[in-house]
């Protein structure tokens, strides 16, 4: 039986951000305070492609906290894309803690669907 699922994505796991950046062929994650255009934030710190300022992801409250300047500073896009990332990367993780094993398809719509079924971990 299939399930269709829609995630809010609340970014607590610094793991799955690794693998996230890893996926993206980002630098890896870094944890401290880092400047915004007029503030700044605490947490573990992405730098998405071409964006301006660091994405700052607070992972006790799942907060992400950026400052793209409605897209001058860095496009909205780059974000959704490693929050897809993360959350991939997330489920496979815990899918395979559980012991299931994971196959991944991405979709032409750029989704990516992820069939998870019970056995060794793939």
């Amino acid at each position: 039986m299939s399930h269709i699922v829609q995630i809010a994505t609340q970014v607590r796991d610094a793991q799955a951000v690794r693998a996230g950046c890893d996926r993206l062929g980002l630098d890896p994650p870094s944890e401290g305070t880092f400047k915004l255009f007029s503030q700044t934030a605490t947490g573990l710190g992405v730098q998405l492609k071409d964006w301006r300022y660091p994405v700052v992801f607070d992972l006790g409250t799942g907060e992400t906290k950026f400052d793209n300047y409605q897209g001058h500073w860095g496009k909205r896009e780059r974000l959704d894309e490693f929050l897809q990332a993360y959350a991939v990367e997330k489920t496979k993780i815990e899918a395979r803690r559980k012991g299931y094993s994971v196959v991944e398809q991405a979709l032409d719509d750029g989704s990516i669907k992820l069939a998870l079924s019970v056995g060794a971990a793939g």
